[in-house]
C-alpha cells in the first residue's frame, strides 16, 4: 500500500529545536546551575543559574561555549566554587576560564574535565596531547587563583571520578588502560596524597567499578558489577571489607560515555538518592544501613545519571514518553515534584506523541531481545492493519535506547510510520551478560537483532513486512548498513555518520575508542573483518539507501560514509550521499537537523510507495 502520510502539526523545524539539551546539574542554597545545549545557535553550549528567587540568568553569552572534548565525548563542563565562582571549559580553546574573569589554566592545548572544586583548588582530569599524536592523561590540580596545574596522580591510560575524602587526605578515583573500556574493566584506586603511595581497592579487568564517593574518612561507596549487574557497596578505603547495599538484578548506573556524572548522591541524613532499573532508570531513596529501597513518586519514568542534591531536595534531569525531558526538583520532605526547566516550551498536542510499549522478542538461538515500540498515532489518521516501520538502532554500540521523549519518533509516528527502538544484545540497561553478548561479535549479534526486529513486526502483524526501514546513528549506522548487506528485510536503510570499514576506522578514529574494536571484533586481521565490515560485504545490499555524514566529524571519519556510498554507485544501487560543512559526530545545526530530516522522510516516502 502507497505511503500517505498524515496531516502532523510535528515539523522538521518544530524536531530541530527540540534539541534544548539541558544537563549537568548544581544545587547549593536554593540555587541551581545547569548546561543547555542550543543547535538554534549552532549547538553552542551555554550555563544557566537560577537564584533561590526563581530568576534564570544566562551566564554565558555568545560565542563562548562550555563543552570539554576530554575523550571527545566531554561530559560536565563546569563547576561550581563554594563563594558561587562558575569554572568552565571553554569550546574554542579547551582551558579552563572564570565565569567573567580569566582563563585559569595554560594555553597549552591541555583539556580538562571532572571538575572538582575542593578547598582553594580545582581538581580535575587533564587530557594531553602530544605533538607525536599521543595522548596522556592524569588527575592534577590548579590553583582557583591560577597558576600551573599541579599532576598528583599519572600512568593509567584513563581516569574518571577524582573524589577527595572529607579530611582532604586521600584522593579516590577510577582508572583504566587499554584495551578496555569503563564498562568492561576498571579500577578503583587511591592515592594517599602526604606521600603519594597507591592501591588499589576494587576492580579489575573483568570488573567494571564507577562512581566513588567518600561515606567518612575510611569508607567509600562504590558501583561494580562483579555480580553482574551495576550495584551499590560500601568497602573500606585499604579494600578490606565491602558490603552491597541493595543486591539486585538492576543497574545503578549507566556506561561511562561521558565523565563527570553522579548516578547517586549521599543526603544530609546519611540516606542515598539513586537511581535503579532494567532499561530506564528510576530515581529511589536507599538507607545504606538497613538496607530498603523506596521509590519515589514522581511523574518521569528515567532520570539521566546526573543527580544533584541541597539540603532536603533533590535536583535531576527527569524524562517520560510524553514529558519533556525536564530540570526538576524534588522536596524529599513534602514529596513536591518542581519543574524549573523544560527541554521543549510547547508540546504538540499529546494525541499526536506515541506511547513506548517495553517488549521482548526472540532472536537467533533463542535469544531474547529487548525493545520499545512506537506504533502510529494521529487523531487525524486511520492506522493500517499493517503499517510501515522503521526500526531504530542506537549508538555506542555500548548504550541504551530508553523512552524518553522524542519529537523526532513522534515526526514519524504522526504521519503513520511505526517506530521501533531496540536495545540489541550488547546495549546497557540489562545487566553485564546482556552486555558481553557483543563481544567478539560485532556485526553479528546487534545485527541479527536487528533483522529479528522487523521479523517479529511482520510476524505479529504490526507492519507490513514490505514496508520496514532501518537507521542508526555512528555505530548504529554501521549495523544499518551491515543488516542492509546480509538481510532483504528492510525496504531501505538511513545511516547517520555510520562506520563501515575497521582498519581506517582503527588508524584514524580517538584515542579513547582506538582499541575499542578489539573488544568488539578482533585483533586486526583482514580476513575477520571482511567477514564483518558493511563495505566489504557491500554485494548484498539490494535495498536502497541514505547516507549523512559531518565532515569535521573526529570520531567517524567522512571517508567511511563516502566510501561506502561510492560503492553503492559503483553496483547501481540506489544511494544519497549528503555530507554536512562545519559538523562534527552527531548533527548540532538547526539548518542540518533540519535538512537531514527532510531527507529521511522523503526517503521513507519514496521506498514505501
Amino acid at each position: 500500500m502507497p505511503l500517505t502520510p498524515w496531516a502532523s502539526p510535528i515539523s522538521t523545524t518544530d524536531v530541530a529545536r527540540s534539541g534544548l539539551h539541558l544537563g549537568w546539574p548544581t544545587a547549593r542554597d536554593g540555587q541551581v546551575w545547569w548546561t543547555e545545549d542550543r543547535p538554534d545557535e549552532g549547538g553552542r553550549s551555554t550555563i544557566m543559574h537560577r537564584a533561590a528567587d526563581g530568576t534564570r540568568t544566562e551566564l554565558l553569552a555568545a560565542p563562548w561555549s562550555a563543552r570539554t572534548r576530554v575523550h571527545e565525548y566531554g561530559g560536565r563542563p563546569y563547576a561550581v566554587a563554594p563563594s558561587g565562582q562558575v569554572i568552565f571549559s571553554n569550546a574554542a580553546d579547551q582551558r579552563l576560564h572564570l565565569v567573567g574573569g580569566g582563563a585559569l589554566t595554560p594555553d597549552d592545548g591541555c583539556r580538562y574535565a571532572d571538575l572538582l572544586v575542593h578547598g582553594d583548588d580545582i581538581w580535575a582530569v587533564q587530557e594531553r596531547h602530544h605533538d607525536d599524536g599521543k595522548v596522556t592523561r592524569s588527575i592534577v590540580s590548579i590553583p582557583l587563583a591560577g597558576g600551573d596545574p599541579v599532576q598528583h596522580v599519572s600512568g593509567s591510560d584513563f581516569y574518571a571520578y577524582p573524589t577527595l575524602s572529607p579530611d582532604g587526605e586521600h584522593l579516590a578515583y577510577i582508572c583504566w588502560n587499554h584495551p578496555r573500556m569503563p564498562w568492561t574493566g576498571t579500577e578503583l584506586r587511591l592515592t594517599r596524597l602526604s606521600d603519594g603511595n597507591s592501591w588499589t581497592v576494587k576492580g579489575g579487568i573483568t570488573e567494571s567499578v564507577l562512581a566513588p564517593q567518600f561515606r567518612d574518612n575510611s569508607h567509600l561507596y562504590v558501583i561494580s558489577d562483579w555480580s553482574g549487574w551495576w550495584n551499590l557497596y560500601q568497602i573500606s578505603i585499604y579494600g578490606t571489607s565491602s558490603q552491597a547495599l541493595f543486591p539486585a538484578e538492576e543497574e545503578f548506573a549507566w556506561p561511562l560515555w561521558n565523565l563527570g556524572g553522579l548516578p547517586y548522591l549521599i543526603l544530609d541524613d546519611g540516606r542515598l538518592a539513586v537511581l535503579h532499573g532494567q532499561g530506564d532508570l528510576r530515581l529511589g531513596l536507599l538507607d545504606p544501613d538497613s538496607g530498603s529501597l523506596t521509590d519515589l513518586d514522581v511523574p518521569y519514568s528515567g532520570w539521566l545519571p546526573a543527580l544533584a542534591a541541597d539540603g532536603s531536595s533533590l535536583i535531576g534531569v527527569g524524562y517520560g514518553a510524553a514529558i519533556p525531558t525536564s530540570l526538576a526538583r524534588v522536596d524529599l520532605v513534602t514529596g513536591r515534584v518542581e519543574g524549573l526547566r523544560r527541554g521543549i516550551e510547547e508540546l504538540p498536542d499529546i494525541a499526536y506523541l506515541p506511547a513506548a510499549e517495553a517488549v521482548e522478542f526472540t532472536g537467533r538461538f533463542g535469544r531474547r531481545v529487548h525493545a520499545y515500540l512506537y506504533p502510529p498515532a494521529s487523531p487525524d489518521g486511520v492506522v493500517d492493519d499493517a503499517p510501515p516501520y522503521v526500526v531504530f538502532v542506537h549508538g555506542g554500540p555500548t548504550a541504551h535506547a530508553g523512552t524518553a521523549l522524542d519529537l523526532e519518533k513522534a515526526f514519524f509516528t504522526s504521519r503513520g510510520i511505526g517506530v521501533i527502538d531496540v536495545n540489541f544484545g550488547g546495549s546497557t540497561g540489562y545487566g553485564r551478560a546482556y552486555r558481553e553478548r557483543l563481544r567478539g561479535q560485532w556485526g553479528v549479534v546487534d545485527v541479527e537483532d536487528t533483522i529479528a526486529a522487523a521479523e517479529w513486526l511482520a510476524s505479529e502483524g504490526l507492519a507490513d513486512p514490505k514496508r520496514i526501514a532501518v537507521r542508526g546513528g555512528s555505530s548504529g549506522g554501521w549495523t544499518v548498513m551491515a543488516a542492509c548487506c546480509r538481510s532483504r528485510a528492510f525496504a531501505g536503510g538511513v545511516s547517520y555518520y555510520g562506520i563501515s570499514a575497521l582498519a581506517p576506522l582503527n588508524a584514524h578514529t580517538h584515542d579513547f575508542e582506538s582499541r575499542y574494536v578489539e573488544w568488539l571484533v578482533g585483533p586486526d586481521d583482514p580476513g575477520l573483518y571482511a567477514t564483518r565490515e558493511p563495505l566489504a560485504l557491500v554485494d548484498g545490499v539490494a535495498c536502497p539507501m541514505l547516507l549523512l555524514q559531518g565532515l569535521d566529524d573526529p570520531v567517524v571519519p567522512p571517508e567511511q560514509s563516502s566510501g561506502f556510498a561510492e560503492a553503492l554507485a559503483e553496483r547501481g544501487v540506489p544511494c544519497t550521499y549528503l555530507a554536512f560543512e562545519g559538523e562534527s559526530h552527531g548533527f548540532r545545526r538547526t539548518e542540518t537537523r533540519v535538512a537531514s530530516l527532510a531527507a529521511e522522510l522523503a526517503f521513507y516516502q519514496q521506498i514505501f510507495d
